[in-house]
Formats: C-alpha cells, sequence, structure tokens
C-alpha cells in the first residue's frame, strides 16, 4: 500500500465526501504540531469519522509527511482503531481465560450464525458489529459479552438472542 490510493479514492470513503473531508482537514490542520501527532489525529479520526479506511491513513502520512508505513503501523497495532465502519451497535466477546472456559466460543457461534456474519463484520443492515477482545476485567461475571459500552455478565447461550434481538430495534 502506498500514498498511490489517493489517485483513485472510492466513493463510499469519507475522503470523497466533502463534509467528512473538511472535518478530515480540520483534525489535521490543529494537531499538525503537537508532539505525538500521529496518534493524536488518528485518535481524533476514529472518534469523529468512526473509522480510518486504508486511504485516510494514505492521506494522513502524506499531510503530516511521515511514512504511510508508520501510519499504518499505528492503526494495525492498537485494537481500538477500525478500518470499516462500525454498526451502531458493538457486540465485543471477551476471550480472557474466565469467559473462554465459561463458554465463549459457543456464544460467538451462536452470534455469526444468528447474524450472518464472521467475527470483525457489520450487519449489512449497518445495526450490529461483532468483534473479540481480550479481558474486560468482569471475571467473576464470565462469560462477558461488552454491548457497545456495557458489560453485560454470566451470559448464557439462551440469553444472547435477547441482547441481539435489542441492538436491532434501536
Amino acid at each position: 500500500m502506498s500514498l498511490s490510493v489517493l489517485e483513485n479514492i472510492p466513493e463510499n470513503d469519507p475522503l470523497a465526501r466533502p463534509e467528512q473531508k473538511a472535518e478530515i482537514d480540520r483534525i489535521i490542520a490543529a494537531h499538525k504540531s503537537v508532539p505525538g501527532a500521529t496518534m493524536v489525529i488518528l485518535n481524533e479520526l476514529q472518534s469523529q469519522i468512526g473509522h480510518i479506511s486504508l486511504t485516510m491513513q494514505a492521506y494522513v502520512a502524506k499531510e503530516l509527511k511521515v511514512p504511510y508505513g508508520a501510519v499504518h503501523g499505528v492503526v494495525s497495532f492498537y485494537s481500538f482503531f477500525t478500518t470499516q465502519p462500525r454498526g451502531r451497535h458493538t457486540l465485543k466477546f471477551c476471550m480472557g481465560t474466565a469467559c473462554y472456559v465459561g463458554g465463549m466460543p459457543q456464544l460467538i457461534e451462536k452470534a455469526k450464525q444468528q447474524l450472518g456474519i464472521e467475527m470483525g463484520q457489520t450487519t449489512k443492515d449497518g445495526s450490529i458489529t461483532l468483534e473479540v477482545c481480550r479481558c474486560v476485567g468482569a471475571c467473576s461475571q464470565a462469560p462477558v459479552i461488552v454491548v457497545d459500552d456495557e458489560a453485560v455478565g454470566r451470559v448464557k447461550p439462551n440469553k444472547l438472542p435477547q441482547l441481539i434481538r435489542k441492538c436491532e430495534a434501536q
């Protein structure tokens, strides 16, 4: 991947939408000269745009005059960055030891079957994204699924469809 991706920006990319490109430019301009600008800008882009596409990564690299690999390395290293838009709701399945032993692999399979998507994907209607995460620190409540920002503990296979329906309804 290189800066050549900027020559043919996909129409669904935030850089192809004038209002989002203006926001991207504003974020870069506001933080360009601060120490650790790359991380600050990427955090702000993730927060405001919702994801950091490969094209956006190339654009940030070009604007900051840093190698593309330096930007992509940050995005790919930290799990809170995503390169694809997330759904309105995110279900994060804890894979810490207690949750794993408590039946998380079965809950993951059930969620994938019910929604017809794989981990890391978003439903076609944009309502739900499935993700795996590491220990959320609620081991006594295992298995735990983080629904948006709320940890839901002691999730049983028969409770999972209710969680999913609640998200789909919102």
